[in-house]
């Protein structure tokens, strides 16, 4: 039998999208080199392991059933991802004094500086301040505390650096990855969902409200202005928003923008985003976009053409404009103008949708991410 893996994360099952998706399928994956147990908020759709829905993000709760685990599961290692689950474990192991397990942390966020920089952009400044402060000083924690990191991205060992004024001896940058259905290239055997669209080019973007953050908010935002600005020519383009509910949108929708809400079927989900033409990341600088990370390989997977502003590729800096897409400016006019070009001229841009999906095949899927991953956690449970 391999080495014993606790995965301690913030996996939500109802929420099958962004902070998901990383402990998900790093775990299904991990199953491979480790005996893995899945500790998350809610693990119910975890079916590839032993696991245990812990059901509230209180400090408390993480740190009794870890400790439970500790007692029962005997981990090796403890692989814990993101801050919340990074400081119940460290506590854990410091409780019970159990010499017998390496913790190794996994960032995947700054959220502190997420934080700082939506500062001057939210409704309640006080209460991102005060986030602010209280991540900052969390993760200092986790960081001074010796503990190897794997880091969701090469910004992250950089920012460190700049916050903390210190680099960790052992932090390793492994992104995140796309899953084996949006890169199968065999033909969709399901209707165009778009048909009634059509022939316009559709233009599509993943934003589900997501806790906390704001970042899917400020997108949808752009999106709807974006839309406005090119409402003339409705017969060419058309938006679609999956994650939203036209509901939950206060300003009035122009005609040419449709929001199709949660879709609760992958195969469903896949299937609008496979037979878009055009995927959006419209964040401004404000946003912070951590989680549209996941968005973008999730597009360049599915063959979209991707318009994107600098920093919807934050943290994927090997995607280059006019190389693997388009990165146009913050503002709504140099997005609409740029979406109006693509529409117009799909034919000229498919190299650069040939040129990344090669990329994400060769190095980005959640398989190579894993044994990325894999390989470092057993030199770091040998040492």
């Amino acid at each position: 039998m391999g080495k014993r893996l606790l995965i301690v994360s913030t996996l939500d099952s109802s929420q099958p999208f962004g902070a998901f998706t990383r402990p998900f399928y790093l775990g299904q994956y991990l199953t491979k080199n480790f005996d893995v147990f899945q500790l998350g908020l809610d693990c119910s759709s975890v079916n590839y392991a032993p696991s245990a829905s812990i059901g509230s993000r209180s400090l408390k709760s993480y740190i009794q059933t870890i400790e439970k685990c500790i007692d029962e599961f005997c981990p090796d290692i403890i692989y814990a991802q993101e801050t919340l689950p990074g400081l119940a474990a460290l506590i854990s192991l410091k409780l019970r004094k159990h010499t017998n397990s390496s913790l190794v942390l996994d960032f995947h966020t700054f959220s502190a500086y997420e934080y700082w920089m939506r500062l001057f952009s939210v409704a309640n400044p006080f209460k991102e301040f005060v986030q602010c402060i209280k991540t900052y000083i969390a993760q200092g924690i986790l960081i001074f505390s010796g503990s190897p990191i794997i880091a969701a991205g090469d910004s992250i060992p950089k920012l460190i650096s700049q916050w903390y004024g210190k680099t960790p001896h052992e932090i390793y940058s492994i992104g995140n990855g796309v899953t084996e259905d949006l890169l199968n290239t065999e033909l969709l055997l399901n209707k165009d969902p778009y048909k009634a669209f059509r022939p316009a080019k559709i233009v599509v973007l993943i934003a589900p409200k997501t806790f906390q953050f704001p970042s899917n908010d400020m997108s949808v935002s752009m999106t709807i202005d974006v839309a406005k600005y090119l409402e003339n020519h409705e017969g060419k383009i058309h938006f679609v928003v999956i994650g939203r509910d036209s509901s939950d949108i206060s300003e009035p929708i122009p005609s040419n923008i449709s929001f199709l809400g949660f879709l609760p079927k992958r195969e469903n989900f896949v299937d609008h985003v496979k037979y878009a033409d055009i995927a959006l990341l419209p964040f401004s600088k404000q946003a912070v976009a951590g989680g549209a990370r996941n968005k973008a390989l999730d597009y360049f997977a599915s063959k979209n053409l991707v318009v994107s502003t600098p920093e919807g590729l934050r943290g994927l800096e090997e995607f280059r404009h006019l190389e693997h897409l388009l990165v146009t400016g913050y503002s709504t006019e140099e997005v609409a103008n740029t979406v109006l070009d693509a529409a117009l001229n799909l034919d000229k841009y498919q190299s650069l949708v040939d040129t990344a999906y090669t990329l994400i095949t060769e190095k980005y899927s959640w398989n190579a991410r894993a044994q990325n991953v894999a390989e470092i956690l057993m030199k770091i449970s040998h040492s």
